[in-house]
């Protein structure tokens, strides 16, 4: 009974042991083949972590992340360095002038600067678009070439309407000695052309104020004349001021003017 038992496992056991050999032959055989053919076809397949040590690509991450800055920056790019600043306190000076409120309302008044912004911007966005931005896209210069090609037409903008006394400030303190137009870095032209936008906004909306200051005097010294002293000037100054600024198309006039003012 024992010699059989002995012998029944003795049999499996070399029955196992053959398909185990086989099962090896036959693993370690297709690792050849697919070796060789790998070798044939001038291709390999490498399952590890040896990519881990390889270089990051710096440029696209430092590329994303001046993307990035330059979409957080972008309302201040708008805001100070166009002509959207002197556009949008002009037509708020007019709205105060003639004593409305609401009307027109902030986004208004803001989406008709914008607009203007972009009309009056356009041939410094087609220059832009000309010398840096085209061959950029035909990778025929470097990320930093275009941003310095693209900072020539905006620099040349600002620099004809900024005052020279208000760059020339800025200069002094930045400790630059004589430079010229075109060598002037960006932190000294902008702050000086923002100064200059102010500067021309509050001289114009004074010039708007004039004729509205005297519908009032004339409406509060009639009324005073008249002993009206409790009705409020307001009253009736406010549809006078109104029909004044319709009947001379005080809206045409006014953009004009400011669209004009950037001629120069």
């Amino acid at each position: 009974m024992n010699a059989l038992v002995r012998q029944v496992l003795g049999r499996a056991w070399r029955m196992s042991s053959s398909r185990w050999f086989l099962a090896c032959w036959l693993f370690l055989g297709g690792i050849a083949g697919a070796h060789a053919q790998t070798n044939s076809d001038s291709l390999s397949l490498n399952i590890g972590l040896n990519g881990v040590s390889q270089p990051v690509d710096v440029d696209n991450a430092v590329k994303v992340l001046a993307i990035m800055t330059l979409l957080t920056l972008a309302p201040s790019i708008i805001l100070l360095m166009t002509c959207f600043t002197r556009i949008v306190i002009v037509l708020s000076f007019i709205r105060t002038a003639i004593g409305l409120q609401g009307a027109p309302s902030n986004q208004i008044l803001v989406g008709l600067s914008l607009f203007l912004t972009f009309f009056i911007m356009a041939p410094v966005w087609e220059q832009i678009d000309q010398q840096a931005l085209e061959p950029y896209r035909e990778k025929t210069i470097s990320s930093q070439k275009a941003l310095e090609l693209a900072s020539g037409p905006l620099r040349t903008f600002m620099l004809k309407q900024a005052r020279p006394k208000d760059v020339e400030l800025f200069a002094a303190l930045a400790r630059l000695g004589p430079t010229a137009p075109d060598q002037l870095p960006l932190k000294v032209v902008i702050p000086g052309f923002v100064i200059s936008e102010l500067r021309t906004a509050f001289q114009m909306g004074f010039l708007l104020f004039l004729p509205f200051i005297l519908i009032d005097l004339i409406v509060a010294t009639v009324l005073m004349s008249m002993g009206m002293m409790m009705m409020p000037p307001m009253t009736i100054s406010l549809p006078l001021k109104i029909l004044l600024f319709v009947l001379v198309d005080g809206w045409h006039l006014v953009i004009s003017s400011i669209i004009k003012s950037f001629a120069t």
